[in-house]
């Protein structure tokens, strides 16, 4: 019904079948930050898909493989999904993600 009413503009970066998974909405700045399977996105409010900024993370090749021996399913369980958002200072956002179940976090600088 949205669509059909022009009253929303959908995320073209949906269209890549990413599992999404958190959000951090930066009104200050104009900003939201998505984060996916493998992916963390940077997005402008006003047009979602003008000026995408896109960082791919993924696990560790030997993590998803063993990820895999442990019965894993490996295209919905052995990736490293976004699960973390945090602000951490005005240049920085705390992230951690599954990491194909070994965990991991860093900071990512919005400069």
């Amino acid at each position: 019904d949205l669509l059909l009413s022009n009253s929303c503009i959908p995320f073209l970066g949906s269209a890549e079948g990413l599992d999404f998974r958190t959000m951090l909405l930066d009104e200050e700045r104009g900003r939201l930050l998505i984060g996916a399977k493998d992916h963390i996105f940077l997005l402008n409010l006003v047009d979602l898909n003008k000026n995408v900024k896109k960082i791919y993370w993924p696990a560790a090749k030997e993590k998803v493989e063993l990820c895999k021996l442990a019965g894993k399913d490996a295209h919905t369980e052995c990736a490293n999904f976004i699960r973390v958002l945090q602000p951490y200072n005005r240049t920085h956002v705390y992230v951690c993600g599954t990491g194909a179940f070994h965990p991991l976090c860093g900071y990512v600088e919005l400069g």
